[in-house]
This record gives C-alpha cells, sequence and structure tokens, in this order.
C-alpha cells in the first residue's frame, strides 16, 4: 500500500473522533473539564481550590478566579527555577516564551508532555485529517512539507527550564512520522538570524518536492520571492508542481490572498487556516473557502467566554458553550492541559455557527476601545487593509 494511502486511512480515523465532538460539544467539554480537575487535584493549585471536591462546571467557576498572565507568573517563576507539582502533575521542563505583557516583559507560557502531544501535535494531524476528508484526492505526503517556524532557538535558563518560541519547542519535539517529510533540517530551521535563514531555507527547499508549505503568511511570501529570484521563475508552481496545501496562521490571511495567488497559479492550490498559540490550539478551518474554523473541543482545552462588556470587570461572569450567541464577541477564557487555570488568553473571538462550533478570531482585548473609549475591532482594520 502507498505510503500516502496509509496516511490518508490513520487521518480517516481521527475524523469520526472530530464527528463525535460536534454532536456531543457540551458532554465532551463538561467531562474535559473534570478530567482536568482530577488530573491536578493533588498539585499545589488544585490543593488551594480543592479540585478533587469539584463535581461541575459551577462548582468550578465559583471556586477557581479568573486570572492573567500576571497572576500565574509567580508560579511559572517557581516552575522556571525547578519546582514541580505546582499548576500541573507532570515534570514541566519547556516554556514558550511569548509576546510581552503590559509592562513589556516577555511571556513564559508553560508547555508540557501532554499539551504538545494531546494539543498541538494533535492540532497538526487534525489539520490534515480535515484537509483529506475535503479533498480525497489529496497526495501531500507523497512529497516534502516545509515548515517555517523557530524564530528562536532553544535556550537553557538552568538544567530544569528550557525556553524559546512555542514553533522551536514543537521543531525539537516533533514526532517521527512528522520529521520523515519535514524539511529544512532543524540546523536550519531554528536559526535566529532570519536574512541568512531564508537563504538557507530557499536553497533546502527549492530542488525538493514540495507538496505542502506551514506557517505564517508575511515569512512565507518572503521566502517563496526569494526562490523565485534564485530559479529565476516567475511563479512557485514552476518551482513546486505538486504543491497543494499552505496551512497557515498567526494573522489574518485575507490581505496576503492576493500576492499569494499572484505566486502560485493552480486549481489544485488549497488554503487551510489554524488558530494556535503558545497556550493551545484551538481552532481549525474545516470548510475549504470559508473564513471560519471548527472549535476543536477534544485537546485537553476547557473554554469559557466573557461578553466584551463585561471583559473589565473584576471577576467577570462567563458563560459556556450552551449560553454563546452568534456574532457577538466575548474574550477567551481557557483551562488546559498545560497548567493554564481559567486564564484570559487575551483573545475576543465571534461564533460564525453553533451546531457544529464555529469561530472566527476579531482581534485583542487590549485593542478594543481605542483612545475615545470607542470600540475599535481588528477584524475591521483588516477589511479596510483588503479594499484598499
Amino acid at each position: 500500500m502507498p505510503l500516502n494511502s496509509v496516511f490518508s486511512w490513520f487521518m480517516k480515523k481521527r475524523v469520526h473522533q472530530i464527528e463525535l465532538f460536534k454532536k456531543y460539544p457540551l458532554e465532551v467539554q463538561e467531562e474535559l473539564m473534570k478530567d482536568l480537575c482530577r488530573m491536578a487535584q493533588h498539585t499545589e493549585f488544585g490543593l488551594m481550590y480543592d479540585f478533587s471536591s469539584i463535581r461541575s462546571a459551577s462548582q468550578f467557576k465559583e471556586r477557581v478566579p479568573i486570572r492573567t498572565y500576571e497572576d500565574f507568573e509567580p508560579y511559572i517563576s517557581r516552575l522556571r527555577e525547578g519546582e514541580q507539582n505546582l499548576l500541573w502533575p507532570t515534570k514541566q521542563k519547556w516554556f514558550a516564551k511569548s509576546s510581552g505583557t503590559t509592562s513589556g516583559e516577555s511571556k513564559y507560557i508553560p508547555v508540557t508532555s501532554e499539551s504538545l502531544e494531546e494539543c498541538h501535535y494533535k492540532g497538526g494531524k487534525d489539520s490534515l485529517s480535515i484537509y483529506y476528508e475535503l479533498n480525497p484526492q489529496a497526495d501531500v505526503y507523497s512529497g516534502k512539507t516545509l515548515v517555517l517556524g523557530g524564530s528562536s532557538n532553544i535556550h537553557s535558563y538552568n538544567k530544569a527550564c528550557y525556553t524559546g518560541d512555542l514553533s522551536a519547542i514543537i521543531i525539537r519535539n516533533l514526532p517521527i512520522w512528522v520529521e520523515l517529510k519535514r524539511i529544512p533540517n532543524k540546523d536550519i530551521a531554528l536559526m535566529e538570524d532570519w536574512e541568512h535563514k531564508i537563504d538557507k531555507m530557499a536553497l533546502a527547499s527549492m530542488n525538493e518536492d514540495v507538496r505542502m508549505v506551514v506557517g505564517v503568511p508575511s515569512w512565507t511570501l518572503v521566502l517563496m520571492k526569494r526562490i523565485l529570484e534564485m530559479k529565476n521563475k516567475a511563479l512557485i508552481t514552476d518551482v513546486w508542481p505538486n504543491l497543494e496545501l499552505f496551512l497557515h496562521g498567526g494573522v489574518s490571511f485575507s490581505p496576503y490572498r492576493k500576492q499569494f495567488e499572484s505566486l502560485i497559479h493552480s486549481s489544485k492550490m488549497n488554503y487551510l487556516e489554524t488558530y494556535n498559540a503558545s497556550e493551545g490550539f484551538f481552532g481549525i478551518q474545516d470548510r475549504l473557502g470559508e473564513k471560519d474554523m471548527l472549535l476543536m473541543l477534544d485537546y485537553g482545552i476547557y473554554y469559557e467566554f466573557i461578553p466584551l462588556a463585561n471583559v473589565n470587570d473584576d471577576q467577570p461572569q462567563t458563560l459556556s458553550l450552551s449560553e454563546v450567541n452568534l456574532g457577538e464577541v466575548y474574550a477567551l477564557v481557557i483551562s488546559t492541559n498545560g497548567g493554564l487555570w481559567r486564564y484570559m488568553i487575551g483573545d475576543t473571538i465571534q461564533f460564525t455557527s453553533l451546531n457544529p462550533f464555529r469561530i472566527k478570531v476579531s482581534g485583542r482585548t487590549k485593542h478594543f476601545m481605542n483612545a475615545f473609549g470607542e470600540e475599535d475591532i481588528i477584524e475591521n482594520a483588516v477589511a479596510a487593509l483588503e479594499e484598499a
């Protein structure tokens, strides 16, 4: 059996599990919340809030306060010094260095083995599972996958703690089924100097049979244009004739779409968006040509939502999935298998569908009020850029 056929068979098995949480979303989330509490009941945090006696979402909400990164920072500082069993029971040694807090300092998000395996890697596999379901003729695994990521290498803070951006941590720990088909090698992928890195990546990939590209749109465009210069070609499809998928995230793709289409002339080319961050993997576009994403409900993340009007309350009331409405803007609150509990991530989302639950990212909580106290939604700015 060809390798791509074996790969496709495994992907289809996962599609059935996705259909299950689409059919029973509330039950899946309720059970997941209980599982998280059960796992962490003997941690310092779990003992403080008596996780062992939590039996319902309402008890969880009443007992555990909503927190920001600044509230978790004392725990994270202790974890980075080597203490364990504070927020999550398994060993925590990886920390994703993320964008700064309001004070301008970097955030260090704990990344556990569970969050890597059951969230981030699962999100990558599910992205391909969904793509193969949408496109039965897909042949991604017969060629190479070019992954742009790892804007900083892994640094050892001490013997107990390693930090880097999330993509660098993921690349450093990739499972073998990904490594077999991924380019470039880790030495290039984890280079910190992007100017030299782009040249190295171009040389490492321009003569390969690249079928899929994974990355943020801006750097992917830079790389593609550099490859065209080196190969003296006008179109990426002249370099990679079998290219069929760009898996992207990080920023809105809308302002970049026309540039990609000008470089890739192929009827079989598809674009699939994902929504992930250092804190977790949240959504995957499950319909080609649409701008929303399926909310992934079985990744070890329990979701709550704060209406925008209440986001600045001291301890705002949250809504569960059963209480949200279409089109309203909500701040996202998550509890995760990385040891974050009722954590306000800072993103705002809107639901585009309630059966199944689909979302689109509308912005950041700190961007919603401008200097005049008026709503200033990133989505509106993106729409303006598209029209420009």
